[in-house]
């Protein structure tokens, strides 16, 4: 069978999809359609064959979201695959409506609502009913946390299939159990992400400023790539020394493994897959109870929780946590650990996609 995915990151598609990619290449042709990238190469290794489109991630611009339709419209007439699986809004959007006028059967994950559906404004009222839309004829739609999914399944309950997936899954070999840190006369403190305002690097940054007050021993490292808008205030809040800024890594595992814990003080997530890395090598997680985050540790056992959008809860779980003792944050680590290897197996979600493309498979030929 033809298979193509359709997205808009390599990073995001290599980083979370590749043992997927891999698996369906051994039996199948699977083409990807995304923007050009670094990580381009490394995904046509897998055995997969790549088909340029130009999406706009955080646009508003119609024009060129004309153009990305159409750009999928060419791909799905030059491949012809036998199924389709998309991945974020916009290919989701325009990858379904595609498929739909070439009568393709598709398979979509509903990685996050994304910030524009979650500020609920009139411009996010008609982006869902569009959403909706596209999604109406998809074989099965999987869904990242129960939240989204009854978010979507309250406002349109006619869906052909739904199905929750515990988020990306994560690598248990790549990113294999480390041993705790022993040093105990300093805390390293990591965040892995994009440094954007719905990530909650703001909080971060300003309850960062207010420990490093009353404790001299405290450092924060923040891994990813900085949006143009927030260069200015991330290189002054390092400037300042509440931050290290380490920029975008090929590598993050390094990182967790000398950390003494990973904070996401996330607005949002479909399933947040840093913590899900962090809490795999046997690293604590502090992050904030939304759906996405809080599905990922338990509370006082191998994580601690806060509000979102508020830099003083932060601080309150991080002066929380550095006052545990060494066994419990040993003890925190291990259990983490026990938690994704039962809950979060990458394979978890290998299984659920070969199983849907099994079932189209047999419908077709029947």
């Amino acid at each position: 069978m033809k298979l193509l995915v359709i997205t808009n990151n390599d990073l995001g598609l290599y980083r979370f999809r590749k043992e997927l990619l891999e698996y369906l290449a051994v039996e199948h042709e699977v083409h990807i359609v995304l923007p050009d990238g670094d990580y381009i190469s490394k995904l046509e290794a897998l055995g997969t064959f790549f088909h340029p489109a130009n999406v706009d991630r955080r646009g508003k611009n119609i024009f060129r979201d004309i153009n990305l339709f159409w750009e999928y419209i060419k791909v799905l007439h030059d491949v012809k695959p036998d199924v389709v699986m998309t991945y974020t809004i916009k290919p989701n959007i325009y990858g379904g409506f595609a498929c739909r006028l070439f009568h393709i059967p598709y398979i979509t994950n509903i990685t996050g609502l994304g910030t524009v559906i979650e500020s609920k404004n009139t411009f996010s009222k008609i982006l869902l009913y569009i959403y909706r839309k596209a999604l109406k004829k998809a074989c099965c739609i999987f869904f990242q946390n129960k939240a989204n999914m009854e978010y979507f399944l309250k406002r349109n309950s006619h869906y052909r299939a739904v199905k929750l997936l515990p988020g990306s899954g994560v690598n248990l070999q790549e990113h294999n159990f480390e041993k705790y840190p022993e040093c105990e006369d300093k805390f390293d403190f990591l965040f892995v992400g994009r440094l954007t305002r719905d990530k909650g690097v703001l909080e971060l940054i300003e309850a960062a400023k207010k420990l490093q007050e009353k404790y001299d021993n405290l450092t924060f490292r923040l891994v990813g790539c900085c949006e143009d808008d927030f260069k200015q205030v991330m290189d002054q809040a390092e400037v300042q020394g509440y931050v290290e800024l380490c920029g975008q890594q090929d590598d993050v595992h390094l990182f967790f493994k000398e950390c003494h814990a990973l904070i996401l003080p996330s607005y949002h997530e479909g399933m947040s897959n840093v913590l899900l890395e962090a809490a795999a090598v046997g690293r604590p997680v502090l992050t904030t109870n939304v759906p996405g985050c809080q599905e990922t540790f338990e509370e006082g056992v191998s994580g601690l929780g806060f509000k979102a959008r508020s830099a003083e809860e932060l601080e309150k779980a991080v002066e929380k946590f550095i006052h545990l003792s060494h066994e419990e944050k040993v003890k925190m680590g291990m259990a983490g650990r026990q938690k994704v290897e039962k809950e979060f197996d990458r394979k978890i979600i290998i299984d659920a996609y070969t199983e849907e493309i099994d079932r189209i498979k047999r419908i077709k030929i029947l």
